[in-house]
């Protein structure tokens, strides 16, 4: 039986509570940030009224002290009522040493959040002695002196989620489009087909589209055709591991042709449907496929 999770994301300031809570968004937490640690049972409350099942990550921290103050006698609470285990209650506390704390805080150019012109290294122990207390009650302390958001990431995404988050971290688009209607801006990947015979140039087929039968046999009936399908699949086997070893969340894969509609939705469609059943996560999207011409350019 699935527990709703709530997981409160603290620790000391430039440890990457940003990253961890960009990763639990994309193991599908619903995420709120810097929320008054008075408000953290009535949020929940909310959370589980709106929805029993819903896991939910909220990141607390010194970004105001007073609002931060009774953060641990908060969650001591929670836990001391939640005795059923009706949820589980999580305390991520993030972590990283003085010297690459100050060093963050140089790159990135920010003073602390609790900066009172007294200098970066005081600022941060006086927010260790703040934080003693909630860091106690954690149940996993990451200490990230060593990651870059990369490693951060990937450490939230193995220790966090249940299996039908992590089976939809990684999702694979296969599109495709019409050069003459510009490549698409949120390609990974750009695949031109234009080399192949055009379906345009047969009267019968001028209107029909690549998933349409006479077009698609037309298309992989083209010389070279197929050699080139099994090249390019050969690539993206290879490759697709690799990209969501990377840490990707989405790769979009686009075959382009002149206008869209015929060779580029051929192989769009054939590549979308050799990954889905070879397992991955697919969705096909044909952006130019309903265009219609009427001005006697070819596609």
């Amino acid at each position: 039986m699935h527990k709703p999770e709530l997981v409160v994301i603290t620790g000391v300031s430039g440890a990457g509570k940003t990253v961890a809570m960009r990763a639990f968004e994309d193991l599908n937490y619903f995420t709120t940030d810097n929320l008054p640690a008075e408000m953290l049972p009535n949020y929940w409350a909310l959370m589980q009224k709106q929805d029993p099942t819903v896991n939910a990550a909220v990141v607390i921290d010194l970004r105001s002290e007073q609002i931060f103050a009774n953060l641990s006698q908060i969650v001591q609470n929670m836990l001391n009522q939640n005795q059923d285990q009706a949820y589980r209650l999580k305390i991520l506390f993030l972590d990283a040493s003085d010297g690459e704390l100050v060093a963050r805080y140089k790159e990135t150019r920010r003073h602390h959040p609790l900066s009172d012109g007294s200098g970066t290294l005081d600022d941060i122990k006086k927010e260790r002695n703040l934080l003693d207390d909630i860091k106690g009650l954690a149940t996993e302390v990451i200490d990230t002196s060593n990651f870059g958001p990369r490693e951060l990431r990937k450490t939230i995404l193995r220790n966090y989620g249940d299996q039908v988050a992590h089976s939809n971290l990684f999702k694979v688009q296969v599109m495709s489009f019409g050069f003459k209607y510009g490549a698409p801006l949120d390609a990974d990947l750009v695949i031109d087909v234009r080399f192949l015979d055009n379906p345009y140039y047969i009267p019968k087929l001028r209107n029909q589209t690549g998933i349409d039968d006479e077009v698609y046999k037309y298309v992989w009936k083209s010389d070279g055709a197929d050699e080139f399908y099994q090249k390019e699949l050969g690539v993206l086997e290879w490759s697709l591991p690799r990209y969501k070893a990377e840490g990707r969340s989405i790769l979009t894969i686009a075959f382009g042709c002149t206008g869209g509609q015929h060779r580029s939705v051929a192989f769009a469609h054939r590549t979308a449907k050799t990954l889905q059943d070879a397992g991955w996560p697919v969705t096909e999207y044909h952006r130019d496929m309903q265009r219609r011409k009427d001005n006697g350019q070819q596609v």
